[in-house]
């Protein structure tokens, strides 16, 4: 049985073939433990978005072991690995990936449809704060509000796992800082896993749990006992 909500024994990850292999993680060792907000560090190329893919299931490994919820993902076959995806794991992505013809709610009642046990369309978009945005179409939305859509999406999946991959690196400072922290207040409210990967070392002291990586390797993984609200933090 697991000791922890998310682990990873010894994960590898190699690309090429023959004498060509490039590996995009090296032996990775961690944990997370359940309803933590977690900030994922590293420059890029440093295997920080492989790891989510894994950990999402939506990238297979070469070798090692990955555990959720004392579950052997890396054991699982596709169907398996789809109905992981779907009930289980919300992504939030840096360039949104909205339906361009779709509206603000339409967008977030795609995802609602997909699952076991969602959060009314409707609910969602009003948790992000765009009740009076819900009828517009990306194209009429800011890059914040488009974030937010997205978010409301994942969220209308009523996911155990939220894993966002650069969530503000599209977005200006204000903006970056108003998503983070409505991150942030949805994992509390909702006690879910949040796993954030970014470069900016800057926002590590909102985490409850920092992890670094480099060379697709763990550099370390701390809990954090002192964590600061995201109004205090600058960069």
């Amino acid at each position: 049985m697991a000791e922890h909500y998310i682990e990873f024994h010894d994960v590898v990850k190699s690309y090429g073939t023959g004498d060509v292999q490039i590996q995009a993680l090296a032996g990775a060792n961690f944990y997370i433990d359940e309803g933590e907000f977690c900030i994922l560090l590293g420059s890029s190329g440093a295997g920080k978005t492989t790891l989510l893919n894994m950990l999402g299931g939506m990238d297979t490994l070469t070798s090692g072991t990955i555990e959720f919820d004392g579950k052997d993902i890396s054991a699982f076959s596709k169907r398996e690995l789809i109905e992981y995806r779907r009930h289980d794991v919300g992504f939030v992505f840096q360039f949104y990936n909205l339906i361009p013809n779709l509206t603000a709610l339409e967008n977030v009642e795609i995802a609602a449809q997909l699952c076991k046990n969602p959060i009314p369309a409707k609910e969602a978009i009003d948790m992000v704060g765009l009740s009076d945005r819900a009828n517009n179409f990306p194209a009429q939305l800011s890059g914040g509000e488009q974030q937010r859509v997205a978010i409301a999406r994942a969220l209308a999946k009523n996911p155990r796992l939220l894993l966002c991959d650069e969530p503000t690196g599209a977005l200006d400072y204000v903006t970056g800082k108003t998503i983070l922290k409505l991150l942030y207040d949805l994992s509390r409210q909702h006690k879910t896993t949040v796993i954030i990967i970014t470069h900016n070392q800057a926002i590590a002291p909102m985490a409850d749990r920092i992890i670094r990586i480099k060379s697709g390797k763990i550099q370390s993984n701390e809990r954090n006992a002192d964590v600061l609200p995201i109004d205090e933090i600058e960069w």
